[in-house]
Parts: C-alpha cells; sequence; structure tokens
C-alpha cells in the first residue's frame, strides 16, 4: 500500500529561549499548520507519533492534546537526531501496512543554550548511550574539553583532511553553501550570508571545525499528515500529495566500530546502508533525485554523506562541494532549507522540517529557493547511538 504526505507545516526555528512559548505551543502550530495545508480536520487523525529528545515522559500527549481531545494513540519517541524522522517512518508504517488511513507525525524540541552533552542525557559518559561511540574516538584521538559532538566530527574531518586530502576551505565551503541557502528561507534561525575566509576566521570549536560550520542548538517544531492512497482519492487531494516512494532506517553494526575510525562511528555506514535500501525499494537512485535535504549537523556529515549517499566517490566530496554541484545551477541542490548549520536544530523536529522542505519543494511552493522542475527529492536524518533514516519523495 502507498503512503503519501498531504500536509506540512512548521515553525521558525530560534535560539533557545528567545521567544516566551512552551513546547506544546510551537507543536501546536506545527501541527496545525500541517492539518491546514491539506484542509483535513484533527479528528480524521487516528494515531500520532511524537517526537521529541529534552522533554519529560508523555509529554507527546501534552502536546498533541493541543490539537484535540479525540483519544486517538499517542507515541513518544525519542531516537537522538534522527528523532522527527523516526516518527514520520512510524506514520508511513501504520500507513503502508494498512492499519490506518491518516497519521499525523509531529516533532519539536525546547533546548537550552551552549552546546550539546555527549548524549540526550547529557550526563555521565560511563553511562551514556554513546559510550561506545565517545570510546572509540577517545582511543584513537583522546579526550579534550570541546563539546563532545564537535570533537567527534572534528576528529572525523581530521581523519578525512589525512586520508583524502580535504582541506579546511572545502569544509567551510559547505558553511557557506548552506548560510547562503538560509537567506531565502523565513523558518530559518540564521539568515546571514558569510564567505569562506568568514567561516574559516570564525571562532574554532574543535579544529578544523569552526562556530559557523555547527548547528546550533534551537526551539522549534514540525510536523507531516501522512495519509492512504484511498484517503488521497476520498478527499481530493491529488494537488497536495507527494508520494513517499521509500524509507528506511538502519542502526549500528559492526562496521560503525570495527576500523576504530570516527568516520564510521558518526554514521557513515549506517547512511549508505539506508541509502542503498531505499534505491533497492524505489527503482530510483542518486541520479534521479534532484534535491536533497541531509544531516550537516556539522560541515564534515554533510561530505561525508556525499559519498555514502553515491554523489561521489569515497574522499571526492570536498571537490564536490567545491566545484559547485551542490547547489543552485549543480547536479543538485543540498539543504536549500539552509541545512542545520543555519536552519537550526531542535532535534525532534529536525527530520520533519526536512520532510516539510522537500515537499514545498515538490510542489513547487518553496518561493525564492526553489530548485526548478524539483520532481525527486531525498531526506536524511542521523542520530549518533544510533539510528540513520533516509527517504525518497516522489511527486
Amino acid at each position: 500500500m502507498k503512503s503519501y504526505i498531504v500536509g506540512v507545516g512548521m515553525t521558525r526555528f530560534e535560539k533557545p529561549e528567545s521567544r516566551d512559548w512552551q513546547y506544546w505551543d510551537m507543536a501546536k502550530e506545527a501541527g496545525a499548520a500541517a492539518l491546514a495545508d491539506a484542509g483535513v480536520e484533527y479528528g480524521l487523525v487516528e494515531q500520532v507519533p511524537v517526537g521529541y529528545c529534552f522533554q519529560a515522559s508523555t509529554a507527546g500527549q501534552r502536546a498533541a492534546y493541543e490539537l484535540g481531545l479525540s483519544g486517538v494513540p499517542v507515541y513518544n519517541v525519542n531516537n537522538n537526531c534522527a528523532t522527527g524522522s523516526t516518527a514520520l517512518m512510524m506514520a508511513r508504517q501504520f500507513v503502508e501496512g494498512g492499519i490506518n488511513d491518516c497519521v499525523l507525525a509531529l516533532g519539536f524540541e525546547k533546548m537550552k543554550r551552549g552546546a550539546l552533552g555527549g548524549g540526550s542525557d547529557g550526563g555521565d559518559f560511563a553511562t551514556s548511550p554513546v559510550a561506545r561511540h565517545y570510546g572509540i574516538m577517545a582511543a584513537g584521538h583522546g579526550f579534550e574539553m570541546s563539546p563532545p559532538t564537535a570533537q567527534i566530527f572534528g576528529n572525523a574531518a581530521r581523519e578525512h583532511m589525512e586520508r583524502h586530502g580535504t582541506t579546511p576551505a572545502q569544509l567551510a565551503a559547505v558553511g557557506e553553501k548552506n548560510h547562503r541557502h538560509s537567506a531565502n528561507n523565513p523558518n530559518a534561525q540564521f539568515r546571514d550570508v558569510y564567505s569562506v575566509e568568514e567561516i574559516l576566521a570564525a571562532k574554532p570549536i574543535h579544529a578544523p571545525l569552526t562556530k559557523l560550520q555547527c548547528s546550533p542548538t534551537s526551539d522549534g517544531a514540525a510536523a507531516a499528515l501522512v495519509v492512504s492512497e484511498r484517503f488521497v482519492v476520498r478527499h481530493g487531494l491529488h494537488g497536495k500529495a507527494v508520494e513517499i516512494a521509500a524509507q528506511a532506517m538502519t542502526t549500528d553494526t559492526g562496521a560503525s566500530f570495527a576500523s576504530g575510525s570516527c568516520i564510521d562511528v558518526v554514521g557513515k555506514p549506517m547512511t549508505a546502508a539506508a541509502a542503498r535500501q531505499v534505491y533497492e525499494a524505489s527503482g530510483l537512485g542518486i541520479e534521479d533525485v534532484d534535491v536533497v535535504e541531509l544531516h550537516d549537523c556539522f560541515s564534515i556529515n554533510e561530505l561525508l554523506t556525499y559519498e555514502a549517499l553515491g554523489m561521489c566517490a569515497d574522499g571526492a566530496s570536498g571537490k564536490l562541494v567545491e566545484s559547485g554541484a551542490t547547489t543552485y545551477g549543480g547536479r543538485w541542490v543540498v539543504n536549500p532549507s539552509g541545512g542545520l548549520i543555519s536552519k537550526g536544530h531542535p532535534l525532534g523536529a529536525t527530520g520533519l522540517a526536512q520532510a516539510a522542505e522537500l515537499v514545498w519543494q515538490l510542489r513547487g511552493e518553496a518561493g525564492p529557493r526553489q530548485v526548478p522542475g524539483a520532481g525527486v527529492g531525498l531526506a536524511h536524518n542521523i542520530g549518533l547511538g544510533g539510528a540513520a533514516v533516509v527517504t525518497l519523495l516522489r511527486r
């Protein structure tokens, strides 16, 4: 059975504590926008998977209740930075499995200022869900005082530079591109444009990464309404419907840890495996994709993801971004929203915001950031600990 996204919505992503709102306020805003986009009443929604990382148990109910007290099942989802796409995957499975015709996937996060800790618990590394991942990093690179997530990705960047000759300027080119793209996104946390030189000169976080190559903490929410083909027909939603052509989630295997490399620990093997699955399931390949929203939590992860998705050979991602192949006028447009680096990264909302951007792109509704002729979109969302979700959308 096929599944379709017929409504999407999101709040503006904002710096934590910059607006007087609660997580249920932002969830209501995003969820109501998705329902309004589809022209569907909340009373038709049969289940609600809700993603978040930093709120208490059953916060999903507290948020969904703002949309209505219909008594439908609400699921609380936490998969680190891949939480939003995990909620979307649950919604798709409910529909494609024939369980439901109409499911609302909702994600939100209300965060604190400052860098993230070593996992969603923010606590002792010995008991952290990502203790194994950081142990691999420490064995190869030591453990410093810089923010741990920036540290593990920064060390992946160092390995990439040593193996493949990737340059600091190529890493900075990712930040330059995504900040430039976000200037046309009213929902982005940051809309300033920077040169490669300005990005290289920004505050160091963990060399070679500077502040303008790192995603910020953010407040925000996003939502997607997923429905069956018969629901589309019954409610006349053909003009809104974007098909979920394929979707896959993978988690860590031995390949993540066997090499002792931070490149593998941060998820490149998971992403490559998920991409293979969606290409096989859909009959589409990266050559068919027009627009990509991928998980650029740090500039190096965008480069690693190019390689994992098959956009270039291993080690060639620095040259790919430098060539202009991943911006307007190139082979693909990657992160037209500004990506996590500039649009922002409220963990529970990120994957659903990626889906929203792609739906707008595939409908031709993205305004000044529209990718001309976009017909196939790919979303990539990853979380340490770990989970990688790749989604192919088709108009």
